[in-house]
């Protein structure tokens, strides 16, 4: 918070709380007038409001003005610029992963959904599609004041969800006249270009007037980068798979392909183990990044009752749209008779006249076991890819409302705030590019589609018409409540100089979930995308929670805290969670300070109540018929080697929630005038962790996790989903959501700040904020082995050892500029034998007020041009790097030019 209050004493100032400004050094204050009131405020952490911000816990302050100087015009860049994030989840994994197009924040990399998000101080709703965590695109960017991020455990003030740390993005309070600003972001290579705008105007003040109302707009629109204008994925045969174009043919185990052995007809074919069939690569029809629309707009009014009441009413609207594109539609099980139906040889079977000539084997009798009507002996098993009707594409449209209505002043000697809200958000995910796989199916087996090579008239007119564009899935979540809160001096009980202080609240909160396929088109496209067609998630809760917070002064230099918040869920039982800190500070250059809480996450509805469905896993050997790469007699290598099988994913109404433990112990100092340093350990503790066990333990170890392995009578499991969930043909792994393992992770976080006054060169600010991370370990289920993380690509990804943001900034008059470091060390990558290289760019910008109202910004961001580190990961549909932590962009120019009227 800006703290309106003028203190002598510097360290109190810039260290209250342990605040750290990022990129700022130490954070000035306002001059006030000798008669001006003293205000107290509420600082992100704490429910006491103060006259300063001095509290217990550690507090980074970032200020947006001093972000969008270096470029930044995204929720994620920012979440980038904070070395306590671990960020995971980016709007790039909307391709092939059916994310939504959300984007998540992560403090301490235990996972999104245990890092609170709030907007102004209260909850935003959470994504609809697995109402697990807030999509930060839905976040007002334009309307930000800054971001306060407390680096600690705040369940016993906020809740679930607050075990990582609390993100509290704050708007501006109030604005007056009209501000406008636009600008352009231009990569250096093809693709990736972007261009904002927005706009806020604002009339009223709040002192004279009695009341303020403005309006903020932010439209943004990110052009897409393709699989074609970066060539990482160039660096290995990225995103392998066995559905090809020309197709891949099988029969008793026997693969076969026109193109091979070569496998040079296509750029995207190389061959595969057996050297008679091929396999596509499909990372060059991926998306590195892809393309979105952002607009937002927030109107805000407040309105003074009289001398002491407030009342105020905000609403928020925003809309993301993302497109992605990906390979083009695979179809896995398809059949191809050698007859037609009318008994005319089909021409396009191998080695029938007209044909291709096979390179391997074929039975003219060949039969199976269950084998689907209309397929006759002598069939072959194909794999095809529709390479024409093109890419398959996504297209994700993700709105969020919310509304509050607020009332706050003081009440004999109370300072109080009440609110109504109301929260919505709400994702539609159409498809484009695919096809009717029933259409598909049936014209390869009849021989009116030619898998291997060029279509007859009579097959291109039956492919176009199987063409498919439509709506898959849709999603909605909404958050009812109402919250109350209030706080007040008590007394100097101990004689220390500083009064007591207690804080009591309450909120009320009913939470709905429905998300659900669109079945009749989900019917169509079970084949390429996974999707049970019959998918229906909903779910329903009310939270009820009271909470109390006392501050004693015990000595004239040591504080202590007290708190702790009742929760009571209507569908899993309750919980109680306390908080207690110190805050010592002997002398004005040194500040200690301490704490000790409990956390929980309650789990979400998504987990609880979403439906059982089947989808594809990663490629793995089936470790009963293909152990270590190698089928066993009986049972062919083109469905039990490296292939996608079938897995059951869903909810579990016997979920416990999550709990938490956390530890914090820091030090501030300020050694000279000018130079603040601070030091802060912390620990974390997490019991029963919500989540899937992960596909490469359950595959890695098949007799530890054999009851998972659900086989069909012929011991086989399933390729492709339109195999399920008929039992005889749906062999499939039990991958549902249960409580797994614990985490235990601790480190040190490190913050220098040193301002430099001159009146001749102007003030210049050099800031680092680091974050070590001395250990994080996890485990798969209770009681199983520690799986080390930091530094290893272990589970789903890395924890960096070191994470570190460095600044210069520096202004005189109407110039300034400024040099920014970002890094991260390096890495052991999913493949054991690499390791995965330090990854750190530079930023720079220059800024001028050529005009009283005019001020215009330039800048490079990644001025040496870094590439993303190779990497060999599979957890994303990009190859060649980690999109995740890494800028596919490279060498990027901005200009940004803003005008106030």
């Amino acid at each position: 918070m800006l703290i309106e209050k003028s203190l002598a004493r510097s360290l109190r100032v810039v260290f209250s709380g342990g605040a750290a400004i990022v990129g700022l050094g130490m954070l000035a204050q306002p001059a006030i007038a000798q008669n001006a009131p003293i205000q107290r405020v509420e600082i992100t952490g704490s429910a006491i409001k103060r006259i300063d911000a001095e509290t217990a816990v550690p507090v980074t302050v970032v200020k947006m003005d001093d972000l969008k100087k270096q470029g930044i015009t995204t929720i994620e860049q920012v979440m980038s610029n904070l070395s306590s994030v671990q960020t995971n989840q980016g709007t790039s994994q909307v391709v092939g992963l059916s994310t939504g197009g959300a984007s998540f924040a992560d403090l301490r990399g235990i996972g999104a959904n245990k890092t609170l998000v709030l907007l102004n101080g209260r909850r935003l709703a959470n994504n609809a599609f697995d109402s697990s965590a807030p999509d930060l695109n839905m976040i007002p960017f334009a309307a930000l004041e800054r971001v306060e991020v407390l680096r600690d455990g705040a369940s016993s003030l906020y809740g679930s969800d607050a075990v990582g740390g609390v993100i509290n993005f704050i708007t501006r309070k109030d604005y007056t006249g009209v501000t406008v600003t636009g600008g352009i972001d231009s990569p250096n290579k093809k693709g990736g270009g972007s261009n904002s705008a927005n706009i806020g105007v604002g009339y009223g003040n709040l002192d004279t007037d009695g009341f303020n109302i403005f309006a903020m707009g932010d439209h943004q629109v990110q052009r897409r980068i393709n699989g074609l204008q970066r060539d990482f994925n160039k660096r290995y045969p990225g995103g392998l798979s066995p559905t090809t174009s020309p197709a891949n043919y099988y029969q008793d185990g026997n693969s076969g392909n026109p193109a091979a052995p070569n496998c040079t007809s296509s750029p995207n074919l190389i061959p595969d183990a057996t050297g008679s069939g091929c396999q596509m690569t499909t990372s060059s029809f991926v998306d590195y990044i892809p393309k979105s629309e952002r607009n937002t707009g927030l109107i805000k009014g407040t309105m003074k009752l009289n001398a002491d009441h407030e009342l105020g009413l905000e609403y928020l609207i925003s809309k993301n749209t993302v497109g992605s594109q990906i390979a083009p539609v695979p179809y896995g099980g398809l059949y191809q008779n050698r007859v037609r139906p009318d008994g005319s040889l089909n021409p396009y079977y191998p080695g029938n006249p007209g044909a291709i000539t096979p390179n391997v084997p074929l039975s003219p009798t060949y039969t199976e076991e269950n084998t689907p009507a209309g397929v006759l002996p002598g069939f072959v098993h194909v794999k095809w890819r529709d390479l024409p009707n093109g890419s398959r594409a996504g297209d994700d449209v993700n709105t969020q409302q919310r509304f509050i209505a607020s009332l706050k002043g003081t009440v004999a000697g109370w300072d109080y705030e009440a609110a109504f809200t109301y929260n919505e958000n709400k994702v539609k995910s159409n498809l484009l590019g695919y096809s009717d796989g029933g259409i598909i199916t049936k014209g390869v087996r009849d021989g009116v589609i030619n898998p291997y090579g060029e279509q007859s008239a009579a097959g291109m007119a039956l492919i176009e018409s199987a063409a498919l564009n439509g709506n898959i899935q849709n999603a909605k979540g909404t958050m009812k409540g109402i919250d109350a809160h209030a706080s007040r001096e008590l007394g100097d009980w101990f004689s220390a100089g500083r009064p007591a202080a207690l804080a009591i609240g309450g909120q009320f909160d009913k939470q709905d979930f429905h998300s659900a396929a669109n079945t009749e088109y989900a019917e169509k496209v079970v084949a390429s995308t996974g999707i049970d067609p019959n998918t229906l998630n909903e779910g329903s809760r009310k939270v009820s929670a009271v909470y109390a917070e006392l501050n004693m002064a015990l000595l004239k230099d040591l504080d202590v805290t007290a708190a702790v918040r009742y929760d009571k869920y209507n569908d899993f039982g309750n919980t109680t969670n306390p908080k207690f800190g110190f805050r010592y500070q002997p002398n004005k250059t040194v500040l200690l300070r301490g704490s000790y809480s409990t956390g929980f996450r309650a789990p979400s509805l998504y987990e609880i109540n979403s439906a059982q469905t089947y989808t594809n896993t990663n490629q793995y050997d089936d470790p009963v018929n293909c152990p270590g790469g190698n089928p066993i007699p009986g049972k062919p290598a083109a469905a039990n080697c490296q292939q996608q099988f079938q897995s059951l994913t869903g909810g579990n109404k016997a979920l416990a929630p999550e709990e938490s433990t956390n530890y914090a112990l820091g030090i501030v100092i300020e050694p000279v005038n000018n130079l603040s340093m601070s030091l802060d350990l912390w620990k974390l503790k997490l019991e029963h962790q919500i989540g899937q066990l992960n596909q490469d333990d359950v595959f890695g170890d098949p007799v530890k996790y054999a009851a998972l392995f659900h086989r069909t009578a012929s011991g086989n499991l399933a390729t492709d989903g339109s195999q399920c969930p008929n039992p005889l043909t749906c062999g499939y792994v039990d991958l549902r959501t249960q409580n797994l393992g614990g985490v235990n992770t601790d480190g040190l976080d490190i913050s220098v700040n040193y301002k430099w006054r001159s009146a001749d060169y102007g003030n210049t600010t050099l800031a680092l904020n680091s974050t070590y991370v001395h250990k994080y370990e996890y485990q798969n289920n209770d009681g199983g082995e520690w799986h080390q993380n930091v530094g290893v690509f272990s589970g789903t990804g890395p924890i960096f050892r070191w994470q570190n943001n460095a600044s210069v900034n520096w202004t005189k008059g109407i110039w300034g500029a400024g040099l920014s470091a970002h890094s991260k060390t390096g890495y052991i990558d999913q493949d054991p034998e690499f390791r995965v290289a330090s990854y750190t760019t530079w930023d720079g910008y220059a800024t001028a007020n050529f005009m009283k109202n005019l001020s215009l910004t330039l800048g490079v961001r990644n001025l040496f041009d870094r590439t993303p580190p190779l990497s060999y990961q599979t957890e994303t549909f990009q190859a060649g790097y980690d999109p995740r932590f890494t800028d596919p962009k490279g060498r990027t120019f901005y200009a940004r030019a803003t005008y106030n009227f």
